[in-house]
């Protein structure tokens, strides 16, 4: 059973950086997507960014491309969110989640949630 541990969340101003971290354990299997979604208030949870096991394919939702960047160090089994030039529409909590061999995209399609890291942004 994989166990996903997220860190790094917080307050910050329109414009800052966050960078929020997520930690996994009990992993057995070698092919696998780990990403971040999201979910505001009154809203569904929803996809932020993407990672492949090797680190070598990357992808977001296009409301965050050029400002978040997600990446992996699989020495630590940690996958990391940095967040630049943060809005207020970013406000939410943000989920690690992991997916064995397939893409993760959909939250419907998730194996493994992390437990959740608030990240407010003021204006």
């Amino acid at each position: 059973q994989v166990q996903l541990v997220e860190s790094g969340g917080g307050l910050v101003q329109a414009g800052g950086s966050l960078r929020l971290s997520c930690a996994a354990s009990g992993r057995t299997f070698s092919t696998y997507y780990s990403g971040w979604f999201r979910q505001a208030p009154g809203r569904e949870r929803e996809f932020v960014a993407g990672i492949a096991w090797s680190g070598g394919n990357t992808y977001y939702t296009d409301s965050v491309k050029g400002r978040f960047t997600i990446s992996r160090d699989n020495a630590k089994n940690t996958v990391y969110l940095q967040m630049n030039s943060l809005k207020p529409e970013d406000t939410a909590v943000y989920y690690c989640a992991e997916r064995r061999t397939m893409m993760l995209i959909s939250a419907s399609t998730v194996d493994y949630w992390g437990q959740g890291t608030q990240v407010t942004v003021s204006s």
